[in-house]
C-alpha cells in the first residue's frame, strides 16, 4: 500500500476512534445528566407521559391519570382536588415539576421503582402498556372532610394522628388550592394559575399543617413544661403545689406576666397543679421553666421531635426551642411565647405521645404501595420515634389535660360519653388583633383512639376576640365526634 492510501487509512481510523469515544461518552458518561436536562423533551414526554397510579384515600382514588389526545397522552385529574392539595400536591407538565406525594412517591406512581422491576419485566413480555403502581394513604376520608369544613374561610392547620400507630389521619391547610389548575396541559393555564397563587395573600400554598410556616405554641407548651417539671421528681403527681400568684416579675426585666383576668389562680398564690393546669395560670408555669432551666426544656421538647427534620414522606420543617439568654427568656417559653415555634403536626405528636403512655410513634402518611396488578410491594410498620415520657408522668398529665377539658378552659371542645383530654392555647404575636388559637388533644381518654392539633392563624374567624377554647374547641369536638363514631 502506498504512502498516501497509508495515511488516509490512518486518518479514517482515528476518526472512527474518535467516533466511539464520542458516542460513548456521550450515551454512557453523560446520560444521567442529559436526561436530566431541562431542555430535553424527549425525557420530558417520556416522564410526564406515563400512566401514572392512583393515590387513595379509603376505597377511593384522588388522583389518578385519564388518556388524552396530546403529546403527553394522559392527563392527571384531582378530585376533591383542594380537600387534599397538601398531601397529594400536583404532577405539573408546564413547570416539569411535581409536589407532595407526586413528588415523594414517583417511583412507585411512575411505575420506575426498585420493587416493579417484575412487573416491568412482565409487561415487555406480555406486550402490556406499562402502568405506574398505586399509594394508598393512612387519612381518614371522614376525620379530612371534617377538617377542611372545620377550617373553611380560615386560615389554619387540623392534624389527626392514631397514637398507637403513628397514622397520619388528617392533614389539611387552609386555604387550599385546586391542583387540577396547575396540572394542566395548558401551559399558558398552569402560569396564570401559578402566578395567582403566588399573589394570593392568604398564602394557599404554604402547608401550615407541615410547618412552612412556624407558630408560637401558646399555653399548649405547658403539656411540655409540665412532663419535664413531673419527669424530674416521681412523688409529684396532679394534686402537687405549684405556685400561682397573680403577677410574676421577670428577674432583670421590666416585664410582669400575668394570669387571664390579671388575678391569682384560684385566689391564692400556691394551689394544686391540676387547677393552675385547667385554668391556663401563666404564671404558674413560667416560675416552673425558670426552675427547670433551659437545659431542661431543651431536653424535653428534643424528645417530642422538637429540632428534627421528618419526612413523612413530606417534608416537615423542625419546631424550635430557642436558645435563650436570661431567665426572663426561660420564663417566656414556658408559656409557649418568646421565640418557641411550632407546626401543627408537632404538637399532634405530643398531644400523641401523652395517649400512648409516653411513646411517641413515628408518623407517617403513606400505609401501603401497590403495584398495577394489586401486589403490595411494601407496607408501612408502626416504628417508635422516642420514648420522651414514662407511664407515670403521661398518666397524671391525661389527668391534668382531662380536667382542661371537663371543668377549664377546653369545655367546648367536650363530647357527651366520650371522655376528652386536652389543653388550650391562646399565643400572642406582638399585635393584639393577630394571636393565634391552638387546641391539642386526645380522646377517649382510657383508651385514645384519636390525637388531634388545631390551629387557627390570628384567630380565624374569631379575629382578636379568638381563644384556644371557645374558637378551637369546637372544632376539636367536631374531630373527635367523628373520630369515635
Amino acid at each position: 500500500m502506498n504512502l498516501p492510501l497509508r495515511r488516509l487509512g490512518t486518518v479514517i481510523g482515528v476518526m472512527l476512534i474518535a467516533l466511539m469515544i464520542s458516542t460513548t461518552t456521550i450515551q454512557f458518561f453523560q446520560a444521567s445528566s442529559l436526561n436530566t436536562d431541562a431542555r430535553n423533551v424527549r425525557t420530558i414526554y417520556r416522564e410526564f407521559g406515563r400512566d401514572r397510579g392512583p393515590i387513595i384515600v379509603g376505597d377511593q382514588s384522588v388522583a389518578w391519570s385519564e388518556p388524552i389526545d396530546d403529546v403527553y397522552a394522559f392527563q392527571r385529574i384531582y378530585d376533591p382536588g383542594a380537600r387534599y392539595a397538601h398531601v397529594t400536591g400536583y404532577f405539573a407538565t408546564a413547570f416539569n415539576a411535581s409536589t407532595g406525594i407526586e413528588r415523594w412517591s414517583n417511583d412507585v406512581l411512575g411505575g420506575t421503582a426498585d420493587s416493579l422491576l417484575l412487573s416491568r419485566i412482565q409487561d415487555l413480555f406480555t406486550g402490556r402498556q406499562p402502568q405506574g403502581g398505586s399509594v394508598e394513604l393512612t387519612l381518614d376520608p371522614e376525620l379530612q372532610q371534617v377538617a377542611a369544613d372545620a377550617l373553611a374561610g380560615q386560615r389554619g392547620a387540623v392534624v389527626a394522628l392514631d397514637p398507637s400507630t403513628g397514622a397520619i389521619l388528617a392533614l389539611h391547610s387552609s386555604p387550599s388550592f385546586d391542583p387540577n389548575a396547575l396540572a394542566t396541559h395548558d401551559r399558558e393555564a398552569a402560569t396564570d394559575a401559578w402566578e395567582a397563587l403566588l399573589a394570593d395573600p392568604e398564602k394557599p400554598l404554604e402547608n401550615r399543617a407541615t410547618g412552612t410556616i412556624l407558630y408560637p405554641p401558646g399555653s399548649t407548651f405547658k403539656v411540655l413544661v409540665t412532663a419535664a417539671w413531673l419527669e424530674l421528681d416521681p412523688t409529684r403527681d396532679a394534686t402537687s403545689t405549684v405556685p400561682t400568684p397573680a403577677e410574676l416579675q421577670l428577674p432583670q426585666s421590666t416585664s410582669i406576666i400575668r394570669n387571664p383576668g390579671q388575678t391569682s389562680c384560684g385566689g391564692t398564690d400556691t394551689g394544686e397543679l391540676v387547677y393552675a393546669f385547667k385554668e391556663s395560670c401563666n404564671t404558674t408555669f413560667a416560675q416552673l421553666a425558670m426552675d427547670l432551666g433551659e437545659q431542661q426544656l431543651a431536653a424535653i421538647t428534643e424528645d417530642f421531635g422538637f429540632g428534627t427534620g421528618l419526612n413523612i414522606p413530606l417534608n416537615v420543617n423542625p419546631s424550635i426551642y430557642p436558645d435563650t439568654a436570661s431567665d426572663a427568656e426561660v420564663a417566656l417559653t414556658g408559656i409557649g411565647q418568646f421565640d418557641v415555634r411550632v407546626s401543627a403536626l408537632q404538637m399532634a405528636m405530643v398531644a400523641a405521645a401523652v395517649a400512648n403512655d409516653g411513646t411517641l410513634m413515628r408518623p407517617h402518611l403513606v400505609a401501603t404501595e401497590r403495584d398495577a396488578d394489586l401486589a403490595v410491594i411494601n407496607r408501612t410498620a408502626p416504628e417508635v420515634f422516642s420514648e420522651p415520657i414514662s407511664a407515670e408522668t403521661a398518666h397524671e398529665l391525661t389527668t391534668l389535660m382531662t380536667a382542661v377539658v371537663e371543668s377549664g378552659t377546653g369545655t367546648p371542645a367536650a363530647v357527651p360519653g366520650v371522655t376528652v383530654a386536652g389543653k388550650t392555647g391562646t399565643a400572642e404575636t406582638g399585635n393584639e388583633q393577630d394571636q393565634h388559637a391552638w387546641m391539642i388533644a386526645f380522646a377517649p381518654a382510657e383508651d385514645p383512639q384519636v390525637a388531634v392539633a388545631v390551629l387557627l392563624e390570628n384567630g380565624g374567624r374569631d379575629g382578636s376576640a379568638a381563644y384556644g377554647g371557645s374558637s378551637a374547641g369546637p372544632i376539636v369536638r367536631r374531630l373527635v365526634e367523628a373520630a369515635v363514631r
